[in-house]
């Protein structure tokens, strides 16, 4: 029973991320994006490009158009395969900018100072997309086409991608003018920036190296309190020559606190290295690649 709570708190809680990246995805697009005609790539790039040269859809009408039926195509490719994920981020993006699109129409951008602008249709974007990579998800769109040359042809998925956006970006210069064009072009630059600097963040843990002559007490707070395993070592000071136990653990940044300050108060004279780390592969972090 406590297994089954557990895991529809943790479905929740994948959900509500999931939610929230994808929100910030649409709102971004729709009040920042469309309104300057940034391209930045991606589904929504294209969609500002064809909404301008068929302007009986809305860049939203061409979103919710590509994004369905890129997923259409995802399911016939993939069957029962295809993240379910996926589909949910997808139809949840799609259908929350075209609604905006009738619950708040956009005659024009927001402000009139165009860099200030794409500030923020870049960040909420990017932002989102790594709430989104971290939970290994996306929004679909282009990411489903990288899916679909992954399995077809033994061309490189990073590559492909960021030829089709830079196309994508470079048409802005032609439909919209050179001004937009170079927005767009440094939006597209600064997306990847944000992306890896959001996705760096999420990823921090903390490493700690702890010299202590009460490993006992330490270690089981780590196992009991924090969830999370250790390895122990015997070690012996260099100066004192006295025998100590050194004790290894990785844990998130508020576990990292409370470490700290149960490990002082257990033992005052312990010795703790404290260091940042980003990539861990191992049980209750990430699988072997």
């Amino acid at each position: 029973m406590q297994e089954l709570q557990k895991t529809k708190r943790e479905t929740f809680r994948e959900y509500l991320m999931l939610t929230v990246g994808t929100l910030l995805i649409a709102l971004g697009v729709y009040f920042f994006k469309f309104p300057n005609n940034f391209s930045t790539g991606g589904v929504s790039g294209l969609s500002i490009i064809l909404s301008h040269y068929a302007p009986n859809l809305s860049a939203g009408a061409f979103v919710f158009i590509i994004n369905q039926s890129l997923l259409l195509v995802g399911f016939l490719a993939f069957g029962k395969s295809f993240g379910i994920r996926t589909a949910y981020t997808s139809l949840l993006m799609s259908g929350t900018i075209w609604a905006l699109e009738f619950i708040y129409p956009m005659s024009g951008p927001m402000t009139t100072q165009p860099l200030l602008e794409l500030i923020f249709a870049v960040a909420f974007p990017a932002i989102g997309s790594a709430i989104l990579f971290n939970m290994q998800a996306s929004s679909g769109g282009t990411d489903i086409v990288a899916m679909l040359l992954k399995k077809k042809t033994n061309v490189d998925i990073g590559n492909a991608l960021l030829c089709v956006d830079s196309l994508i970006t470079v048409s802005a210069c032609f439909a919209f003018g050179m001004e937009t064009g170079l927005f767009s072009i440094l939006g597209l630059m600064l997306k990847s920036v944000i992306v890896d600097m959001v996705l760096e963040n999420f990823r921090v843990h903390k490493c700690f190296q702890i010299i202590t002559s009460k490993p006992d007490e330490i270690v089981n707070y780590i196992v009991k309190e924090l969830k999370r395993g250790a390895t122990e070592m015997a070690g012996s000071g260099a100066f004192t020559h006295e025998n100590k136990t050194v004790i290894l653990t990785v844990v998130n940044r508020m576990q990292a606190v409370k470490l700290r300050l149960y490990a002082k108060q257990v033992d005052p004279f312990c010795f703790i290295l404290i260091t940042n780390t980003t990539e861990i592969i191992g049980k209750g972090f990430r699988g072997v690649m």
